[in-house]
Formats: structure tokens, C-alpha cells, sequence
């Protein structure tokens, strides 16, 4: 079985969220535009946003309105470049939870809020911390 992660978040403002995680984590658009994002990583499907307010055919997939967003759920990246992603992290100003630190499972993270509120998690390798 193969198993392809294609989270979608609701965010207010996707071309400013699609840049903010473009400039984290070295994101591409593949999709583009006010409504809808994909974003890409060599070529692969990793991430998209959409508008809260676009019901598009499916309805509203959230209430703006019921905050906090993504309460009680965390968006991971384990990253090869996690020294520079953190160093991107403070150049951007983001809104660091926890900084860099030594994890209980061998390897480091720092937590950070993107734009909207949701918690994302730069992590480095398994066991890169032992």
C-alpha cells in the first residue's frame, strides 16, 4: 500500500499563506490563485490551502468563525535542511511556540504558528539528535 499525505488547511488569505510556507519550507505553487493552492516539492503534492469563505462544489469546509484552527492538530515536516529551515523561520519573524530544541525522540524541532494560527513543526531526521 502506498500512503501520499495531502493535508488541506483552511487559511484566510491563500496567496499569502502559499508564499509564507513557499519561503519556510521551499514550497512551490502548483496550483496558484485567491481560492485554492497546491503546493509542491519536487514535484509532489504536499500541502494545500483554501479559502475559508469558498464553498467551490463541495460546501464550506470550515467555520472561519470557530477558533482556534487546527486545535489539537499539529502540521509535521521532518526536514533535511532543519538548521535552515529555523534559520528561515527567524529571518521571517514567524511566530516561534518552542524554539530550537532537543525532542525526548533523538532528534530536534521548533514550533511555530503560521499565519492563520495553525501549529507546524520543523523537525529534523529521526535520530539526528543522538
Amino acid at each position: 500500500m502506498r500512503v501520499n499525505l495531502q493535508p488541506l488547511i483552511c487559511v484566510q488569505d491563500v496567496e499569502h499563506s502559499s508564499r509564507w510556507y513557499q519561503r519556510l519550507l521551499g514550497f512551490e505553487s502548483g496550483h496558484g490563485g485567491t481560492h485554492y493552492e497546491r503546493l509542491m516539492l519536487d514535484g509532489v503534492l504536499v500541502m494545500q490551502l483554501h479559502q475559508w469563505d469558498v464553498e467551490h462544489q463541495h460546501g464550506r469546509l470550515g467555520d472561519p468563525d470557530d477558533r482556534p484552527y487546527g486545535n489539537g492538530c499539529l502540521l509535521w515536516f521532518e526536514l533535511d535542511d532543519f538548521e535552515e529551515a529555523v534559520t528561515r523561520a527567524k529571518i521571517m519573524r514567524a511566530d516561534i511556540i518552542k524554539p530550537r530544541h532537543r525532542s525526548e525522540n533523538a532528534h530536534y524541532e521548533c514550533w511555530l504558528r503560521d499565519p492563520d494560527g495553525y501549529t507546524v513543526v520543523l523537525a529534523g531526521r529521526q535520530g539526528s539528535a543522538i
